[in-house]
């Protein structure tokens, strides 16, 4: 039986549940494959620490080159996160001959064209379903299942964290900073959760599906992002209303050859798919025009759910070790379309402002937002005593772009109709 040999970068929550999914599976993958696979180093910078998991301690090594440098070693398993050093570290064991496996999103969408040329160059496979929704084979299902089509969007769920708070925040009415200590506690959200909340997280892996399904490279900083911690329980209570729930989203389309994409907390029309996506769960909901709208559902974060698919690209990689057989790039970076990124482009949007509550008011509002050729779909008012002071009112408007929405907002507060604009979210269009 042959073996392939491993080393793993990282011992860390999703290194130690890679290592789980490997041991566990052993016997199911020696019987599949007729290989053996072994993770044989793992670079464990603080060995004294205890890790809870059971590993022999003279597997660990204190430096990544002890592992990058190993002539035994096969494939190199990076999971530390982050930019750098992990750039560095897959580059260095690509240059070194060792095909490289990865769940590193913030790496991979910001230097994968890099690293992706790096195995090119040297005739070695790159693999990172891992990062993106994690135990989720969307990356992999894009470049090869799904190959034939031309995609037209893609509207992800991509965050476990947000999606788990904003979820308990539409079940129990719980304010954002009460169900934050509530995911910190459970493991959901780390000490500081600014990645997740502030919507980075998604973008990066929003970067990378651009990417594979419409073959432009779209930085992570140049994707339009906002984050949840604006989102509030009244918020939610108004969008039930109207009968749409909130969630964190991340969209990209591709439209006569130019290419909009944002993360945004967006009202979703319960009756979307997606709105039924609730907790830690992923979802990521494409277009191609054979197959015409598919959605992938699942566990998108934790040790287990990535390890998954961490050792599903392992096994795929030393599939073909073991035969011989020509390397590949699979899921394929692609930069080579002829496409134009034209910014978050305009849609329908949710306005949640007070209203000064005097009469015509209503009136100024909708003239204002009409110079700026902006229309209302629909509106709500909270009942006041016409005294003067505020009172709570929401739109849905059509299509604007940002800009010009917040230019008309900014006329609105300076000529005195409005006192406040509480919240901007988007609204999807079912």
């Amino acid at each position: 039986m042959k073996k392939i040999n491993i080393g793993m970068l990282g011992i860390g929550n999703i290194g130690k549940g890679t290592y789980q999914t490997l041991e566990m599976s052993r016997s199911k993958i020696e019987q599949s494959t007729g290989m053996s696979l072994e993770i044989v180093k793992i670079l464990n910078r603080h060995p004294e620490i205890d890790r809870g998991i059971d590993i022999p301690k003279e597997k660990y090594v204190t430096d990544a080159y002890d592992i990058i440098n190993d002539p035994d070693i096969d494939i190199v398993v990076e999971l530390i996160g982050g930019i750098e050093p992990a750039t560095t570290f897959m580059a260095d064991a690509l240059k070194a001959g060792k095909h490289v496996v990865t769940a590193n999103k913030a790496a991979i969408a910001a230097n994968g064209q890099m690293l992706q040329e790096l195995a090119y160059k040297n005739q070695l496979m790159l693999r990172f379903e891992a990062s993106v929704a994690g135990g989720i084979p969307i990356l992999n299902a894009i470049s090869s299942a799904l190959i034939s089509n031309e995609f037209s969007q893609v509207q992800g769920i991509l965050n476990g964290t947000t999606n788990y708070i904003l979820t308990k925040m539409t079940e129990n009415g719980t304010p954002y900073e009460e169900v934050l200590k509530d995911a910190q506690a459970k493991g959901f959200a780390e000490a500081d959760p600014t990645a997740d909340v502030e919507g980075i997280d998604a973008a990066n892996k929003l970067s990378i599906l651009i990417s594979l399904l419409f073959g432009i490279g779209i930085k992570p900083g140049d994707i339009p992002t906002k984050g949840i911690t604006t989102v509030t329980s009244e918020d939610i209570a108004f969008a039930k209303e109207f009968g749409y729930k909130i969630k964190l989203l991340a969209t990209a389309h591709n439209e006569n050859g130019k290419v909009t994409c944002n993360v945004e907390p967006s009202l979703v029309s319960e009756n979307h798919p997606l709105a039924n996506v609730n907790n830690e769960f992923n979802a990521v909901y494409i277009t191609g025009n054979a197959v015409d709208n598919l959605m992938f559902y699942g566990r998108g974060a934790g040790p287990l759910p990535t390890g998954s698919a961490v050792i599903g690209d392992v096994v795929s990689v030393a599939r073909k070790i073991e035969k011989g057989a020509a390397y590949d790039l699979l899921p394929h970076l692609r930069y080579d379309a002829d496409l134009e990124f034209a910014g978050e482009g305009a849609h329908h949007y949710y306005i949640h402002c007070h209203a000064v509550d005097h009469p015509g008011v209503l009136g100024q509002i909708a003239s204002t937002l009409g110079v700026y050729g902006i229309g209302i779909k629909t509106m709500m008012q909270r009942a006041g005593d016409n005294s003067g002071g505020t009172v709570p009112m929401i739109f849905i408007v059509y299509d604007v772009d940002k800009s010009i929405l917040t230019t008309a907002l900014q006329v609105l507060l300076t000529n005195g109709s409005v006192s406040s604009v509480d919240n901007v979210l988007r609204v999807l269009k079912s």
